[in-house]
This record gives C-alpha cells, structure tokens and sequence, in this order.
C-alpha cells in the first residue's frame, strides 16, 4: 500500500495538525474557553454552556479528546473532563518558536 500524505511530515507537523483540525470548529473553541475559564474538571456544566444537543456536545468532546486538547476521567455515571497540560503546552512552545522566529514583512 502507498504512503499516505502524512506520511511526508515529521511528528509533529502532524500533531500540530491534528490540534489545529480539532480546534477548527466553534463549538470546540468554546468548549476549551469554559475549561480554561473554570479551571477545574466538569462533568455536566458543559452541555449547559451551550447551545447545542448534549449528543452534539459529546462528539465535539470526543473530538477535543481524541486530539489530546482535554482528558476524561470517569466520576460515577459521568465523565470529568479538564484541559490537557501536556498538549497546551506543546502548542505553547510551537507558536512561542513561530513567533520569535517571525518577522513581519510588509510584502503586498
């Protein structure tokens, strides 16, 4: 079987993909900006901050954690979600580097 595309770019040109994909839609930016906001794991809140169906709510969930943007824990019936450090911080440190590195050219 051919390479796929992805296969052309380093680990983390790809990771940095991924969380950027994941950080393509609305509802997900507001979804990390309550987690950021409130700081701490929420079970139940999330579906309330928004205007969306708690199915709707769940998948976007699933698409943030799948990209390592937030971790679940399982509280009794309920699942904990809160901001993954680890990830924050690989972003912290890619757009640190892309904007010390940057020099804006007036070009057009």
């Amino acid at each position: 079987m051919g390479a796929t595309k992805t296969d052309h770019f380093t680990e983390q040109q790809n990771k940095i993909a991924g969380i950027a994909k994941a950080l393509g839609h609305p509802a997900r930016v507001a979804i990390i900006e309550y987690l950021l906001k409130v700081n701490t794991c929420i079970c139940g809140d999330i579906v309330n901050e928004l205007p969306l169906a708690q199915a709707t709510v769940s998948q976007h969930l699933k698409e943030l954690k799948n990209a390592g943007l937030i971790k679940g824990s399982i509280e009794g019936t309920s699942i904990c979600y809160c901001i993954d450090e680890k990830t924050f911080e690989i972003l912290k440190e890619y757009f640190s580097k892309i904007i010390s590195t940057t020099t804006i050219q007036k070009c057009c």
